[in-house]
């Protein structure tokens, strides 16, 4: 594929990959660094964008398409939507302050690094075979959605709204 490290740098492909990886990483980061709520589901959203721009590098357009749609678009509505109908109380005491928690987070986050990357290392991958771009996937997944998994769908979309009016109910019932 590549014949070297200098020609794995100059492809667009690989600086694309790396600027939108660390948009994601970045964007996570922040979601739990951030103290406001609305600035948290900026940065999901962020993340939810990055992920799209990873899928379109993987030739899934379908998939980045919908990742938009749904994540960056109807979530991230959905949670502002949340968060607008909740009460929330601005200056409010976090408790005492334990200086070794972030210190017992940072080893665990490098551990965890560490034992993926010799994962990773040690791993073999198969390659599984020519792509055949040709092929419409848009179409597959449609036939598939619509024809064998209709059933599942349409109760996940009655599940889905069930759980929002109950959400809408909830947060009403708070306020009286």
């Amino acid at each position: 594929m590549f014949s070297g490290l200098g020609d794995f740098l100059t492809s667009g492909t690989s600086w694309a990959f790396f600027i939108f990886a660390l948009l994601a990483i970045g964007g996570a980061i922040f979601m739990i660094s951030f103290t406001k709520v609305v600035h948290m589901v900026v940065a999901v959203a962020l993340t939810f964008i990055s992920l799209a721009g990873l899928y379109v590098i993987l030739e899934a357009e379908f998939v980045a398409f919908v990742q938009v749609l749904i994540y960056a678009g109807a979530i991230s509505i959905l949670m502002i939507f949340g968060i607008m109908m909740t009460k929330h109380r601005q200056g409010e005491d976090e408790g005492p302050k334990r200086p070794w928690h972030e210190g017992l987070a940072i080893l665990g986050a490098v551990g965890l690094f560490g034992v993926l990357f010799y994962a990773i290392q040690k791993s073999t991958f198969v390659s599984s075979g020519a792509l055949d771009a040709g092929k419409d996937n848009t179409l597959e997944i449609g036939k598939l959605l619509y024809n064998v998994h209709v059933i599942p769908f349409e109760i996940m979309s009655v599940l889905l709204t069930v759980a929002f009016i109950g959400a809408i109910v909830v947060a009403k019932r708070e306020e009286d």
